[in-house]
Order: C-alpha cells, then structure tokens, then sequence
C-alpha cells in the first residue's frame, strides 16, 4: 500500500511537523524575549548569611569581582560560576546565589571564622577547615591559638582543642598551642607558659588525664610554690613535673622513659587518691 494514499499516517506527519514548527517557534520567541535590555543584569545585592555579619570581607573587592566575574542577563547567567568567582574572594568560606526578577541578583555570603593559627601558615576557621587570609586581620581581636598536625588532621585538632579548653577552664587557664606529632601524640600549651604532654589515645582518654590533672593542681602548685613548666600526664597513675632542659634532652618529650628525672619523680602525684608514687613508663 503506498504510504502517500494512508490519511491517518499523513495526519500523524502533518501533526509532527506543526509540532516541531510551534516549538522552534516558541523557542525563538523566549530567546528573543529574554534578550530584552530589560532583563539586563543591573543590581548585585551581597548581603550576609542570615544571622552573621561581615567582618573582613571588603566592598571593594566584591565591587571588582561584581565587575569582572558576573555578565549576561537574568536569563542566561550561570549561577554556579557566579557561586565560584565569589568563593575565590579572601575571607568567602560559601556564597548562594539567585535571581531577583526582573533584572538582579541576590549573593549571601558566609566568612570563614578564624579559629587558629595552623603550621604552615593558613588559617583554621571554626569548621576545622584550612583557608588563607590576611593574619592581621584575622588576629584585630587578639592573638589566635597554633595549631599544627599531619595533614589532614584539621578537624580533628580543632574539635580536641574546644574539648580541652573547656578541661581547663576551672583553672582561668586559657591554651594557646595545641601540636599533634606524627606519632598521635599530643601537646598542648597554655598562655603562662606551661607544656602539657597528653601522649597519645591510649588507656585513660586525653581528656580524662588533663582532668585529673586540675583537679591536684592548686594542691601541686601550692606545694611548689612556683610555675611548672612542663607536667608529662603520660603515666596511667599519675603526672610529673619537668623542666624545659628535661623535654629538650628527651627530644620534645615524645616516647620518654619514666618520671624523668628525681624533680619529675618528687612532684608525681596520683589524684584524689594519694597513690601513683611509683611511676609506670608513659604511654
């Protein structure tokens, strides 16, 4: 049967083809519309995340990058690469982006906190994340706290500092160092000058050998009558008092041999209970 004599096939084609016509013409018609000055991108608004507030990130410098990283119009703008070129900007840590119609955009922006100070230079926000900015803007408020530890260790640093600085705070101590070496080992500094050797995360948990730690501390100190430079919480029953010369000889303290020395061996003390005389090797 030729194909050319079947009505019903020759509707079907009939009605495909005007199909195809409407929406090419209807495809032309929105390109056309859309490339209406109009709909020309005229107003950026950069505003804070709700709640936050802009502290370091500079107009001018959003100005510039306003200027040279958002063309096009409404349509046509791509808001991801608009995401992107914000985010490049010193102190952005997240920027959302989206249309205001007819003509605008609307840029939130969330800037890093700057937590601490980290080994290589970067700076530690408070989401435990490595980013670069200006130091002396970062420390307008006072100086941050150093962070150091292999890499990819950030977030684990940051999270045992905010748990160790709250071991400690019965004490009005306030850390200003916290180190995690090669070996897990932890060291953390306080702003007297003080060197606390946690060890690593064996037997007692860190947290629980600091504790022990200030709860004897007044009594130790007392009996002292001066500051401890650096108190080893290493051993399982106990601490000992040592001096800077002491660390310096054992190589920074990591993996030492009992109490030390006769100062450290004196001072040791087990809290609460009064035992820990005998020292174990450190852990």
């Amino acid at each position: 049967m030729n194909p050319w004599h079947d009505a019903r096939l020759l509707n079907m084609l009939a009605n495909l083809l005007f199909a195809c016509v409407l929406a090419a013409c209807a495809g032309l018609a929105m390109w056309w519309v859309s490339q209406r000055p109009v709909f020309t991108l005229r107003a950026v608004e950069v505003e804070p995340r709700p709640g936050d507030a802009l502290r370091h990130v500079s107009d001018a410098v959003l100005r510039t990058t306003v200027v040279k990283g958002v063309r096009g119009n409404f349509f046509a703008t791509p808001l991801a690469e608009v995401r992107a070129v914000f985010e490049t900007v010193p102190w952005v840590r997240k920027a959302s982006v989206r249309r205001v119609f007819p003509d605008g955009l609307m840029v939130e922006i969330e800037e890093h906190r700057p937590l601490a100070l980290w080994g290589d230079g970067r700076l530690v926000n408070t989401f435990g994340e490595l980013f670069s900015a200006n130091l002396g803007e970062a420390e307008e408020a006072g100086p941050l706290p150093h962070f150091s530890g292999p890499p990819g260790t950030e977030v684990q640093v940051a999270r045992r500092f905010a748990e160790l600085r709250q071991v400690v705070a019965p004490l009005g101590a306030e850390p200003v160092a916290l180190a995690l070496s090669e070996r897990h080992a932890w060291t953390l500094k306080l702003a007297d000058g003080t060197t606390l050797l946690l060890g690593r995360e064996q037997g007692m948990p860190i947290d629980k050998r600091l504790a022990r730690w200030v709860e004897t501390y007044p009594q130790v100190m007392a009996e002292l009558n001066r500051r401890a430079e650096v108190i080893d919480l290493r051993y399982p029953n106990g601490f000992a008092i040592r001096s800077l010369a002491m660390l310096e000889g054992e190589g920074g303290g990591e993996g030492g041999e009992g109490a030390g020395a006769s100062q450290g061996r004196q001072a040791a003390r087990e809290p609460a209970r009064g035992q820990g005389k005998t020292q174990e090797r450190p852990r």
